[in-house]
């Protein structure tokens, strides 16, 4: 087992997580303020399961004798529109699913890491589902149907 990979990987998502689940946070806010209540709620719900991996890719950093770091997270855009918010977080998920699933399998001879960062991915792909079957709705039921669900 190489703890430097385990732990380079884990701050790595630890950072990139903590970025992410702010701007879920501030989405849901957003979203909230614009009547939908239920979309706020899930965005909230998420920001709040998003910092608990966090706190486990954190607590692991610390078994493997490493010390968390703190890093700065690029800037974010912000939206105001719940559609085009979750065309982007379903691009986002595309793009990095893959890349965690590769990741994932790169940690196999680091059980606990891997167990985490499997259940993590899992997760993921839930999220994408997600956001694919809202724009699937979308598509079928039309954008103000939907609204109205999301009061």
């Amino acid at each position: 087992m190489n703890k430097n990979k385990s732990i380079q990987v884990l701050q790595a998502y630890a950072t990139g997580l903590a970025a992410q689940s702010l701007q879920h946070k501030v989405q849901g806010k957003i979203f909230a303020d614009q009547g939908f209540s239920k979309l706020g709620e899930k965005y909230a719900e998420h920001a709040a399961e998003e910092m608990g991996w966090v706190d486990q890719f954190v607590e692991r950093i610390l078994d493997l004798g490493g010390s968390p770091k703190v890093e700065a997270a690029p800037a974010m855009p912000v939206f105001t529109d719940p559609v085009e918010y979750i065309k982007s977080d379903l691009k986002i998920s595309h793009e990095q699913v893959p890349i965690l699933q590769e990741t994932v399998a790169g940690l196999v001879d680091d059980f606990k890491t891997y167990d985490i960062l499997k259940a993590y991915a899992l997760d993921e792909e839930e999220d994408m589902l997600w956001s694919e079957t809202q724009l699937d709705l979308i598509e079928k039921i039309g954008l103000q149907n939907w609204l109205v669900k999301q009061l």
